[in-house]
């Protein structure tokens, strides 16, 4: 990489300074004060640090702090990778992940949806993975087809290679003014926020994974890359097979994996090789990690809309295993609830549902509605005592889920 200028270095250096002092004082993982203090001394330090490194941005709705942690995986195959690992996914983060790996050649950052132009623009980034939207933080969050349109006004006239999941329409829209476009066929569960077309408004056809417009040209372009979800591998460009056999469970993983193989594939990775990288992550940011207290082995699980939700509910292990509900309403999370009238929670019926978080009452009457049977608690360590020894799952959004890590030590 090249030398950065003076000011710049010494911007970088405070700004790890400060990460340090936050993380031995216990105040934070220091994956954004860092970046904070180092953009007072230098507005313009993201730019520098991104200079002259291959640089991979990866932002949807769900799944961006997975899919960037497997990208990252196959990646460090070639050399050492900076990341944003926590998932500290605005412009602060970045530059304090970069400042940590400032010798990184390699980098790839989860981007928040509304930040990802301004980052395209800023770090004139190579590649770009796009991998879904659906609605998120409603109260303070655009529509989503906004969100759509600006990545396509990003995009357009940018000599960015993206990799962009075919199957939702908004991300192909969003997509679709990129000179260089990588479709892959990952799969869309979540279908409420796209039955219209992006492009003219009219109603989309959908059969499969397979989508057209009914009133425009605008339909679902053609992938090299496909996630064969029942027989849980991926094809390739040329035909070939390529079984997953993932730690991570779920569906979801399953199109997270298809992402970061045609990424990794862009610099040249096998999936042979990327694969044996991805196959040994087991657990990302506390997500999907296994904890053990007092005869109880408990798993993390985060969702934090109705989209996470449905994949949350994909790897629950089957009843009678427990589960343990938390929602708060936090800044992070969004303050509006009203997304939980989305969410089809009848699926939980048959098991035993524990119910916490500062909305739990918000979720006790949805649950109540859906006929799902529960227990009120009013601390998720009421929760655990409440649960009879043996496997429980957990279920947080985003606020509760990081209050529950910081109950078992920040387990990542």
């Amino acid at each position: 990489m090249t030398q950065l200028p003076l000011r710049a270095q010494l911007a970088a250096t405070l700004g790890r300074t400060a990460a340090t002092l936050s993380r031995m004082t216990g105040r934070g993982d220091g994956s954004v004060i860092g970046g904070r203090v180092g953009l007072v001394l230098e507005p313009d330090l993201l730019r520098k640090l991104a200079k002259d490194r291959k640089l991979v941005l990866v932002s949807a709705t769900n799944g961006k702090t997975t899919t960037t942690r497997l990208i990252v995986s196959a990646l460090q195959e070639l050399g050492d990778v900076a990341s944003n690992a926590f998932g500290a996914n605005m412009p602060a983060g970045h530059v304090s992940a970069l400042a940590q790996d400032k010798h990184a050649p390699y980098a790839v950052l989860e981007v928040d949806e509304k930040y990802l132009p301004e980052v395209i623009d800023t770090t004139g980034a190579g590649v770009v993975v796009l991998m879904n939207l659906s609605r998120d933080q409603m109260d303070r969050a655009a529509e989503i087809w906004l969100l759509a349109q600006k990545w396509r006004r990003a995009l357009a006239g940018k000599n960015t290679h993206v990799i962009a999941n075919a199957d939702d329409p908004l991300v192909a829209w969003g997509a679709s003014t990129a000179q260089h476009v990588t479709w892959v066929s990952g799969g869309q569960r979540w279908r409420e926020d796209s039955w219209c077309c992006p492009e003219c408004g009219g109603p989309l056809d959908r059969k499969d994974n397979d989508w057209a417009c009914r009133e425009c040209a605008f339909r679902r372009p053609q992938p090299t890359w496909w996630l064969d979800e029942q027989n849980d591998l991926v094809i390739d460009p040329y035909g070939q097979r390529w079984p997953l056999h993932l730690q991570l469970p779920g569906r979801a993983n399953a199109s997270n994996a298809a992402m970061a193989l045609a990424t990794a594939a862009l610099f040249g990775l096998a999936p042979s090789t990327a694969l044996d990288r991805l196959r040994q992550v087991k657990s990302v940011a506390g997500r999907y990690t296994t904890v053990e207290r007092d005869g109880r082995v408990i798993r993390l699980l985060l969702a934090k809309n109705p989209a996470g939700w449905l994949e949350a509910f994909d790897v629950l292990d089957p009843p009678p295993v427990p589960v343990i509900l938390s929602v708060n309403a936090q800044g992070p999370d969004g303050r509006d609830t009203s997304w939980l009238w989305d969410v089809d929670y009848r699926v939980l019926r048959g098991r035993p549902v524990y119910v916490t978080g500062e909305r739990r009452l918000d979720l006790a009457l949805r649950l109540d509605v859906a006929q799902v049977p529960f227990q009120l608690a009013e601390h998720i360590g009421d929760a655990f005592a409440a649960v009879p020894p043996g496997k429980v799952d957990v279920i947080a959004n985003y606020t509760a889920f990081q209050q529950i890590r910081a109950e078992f030590g920040r387990a990542v």
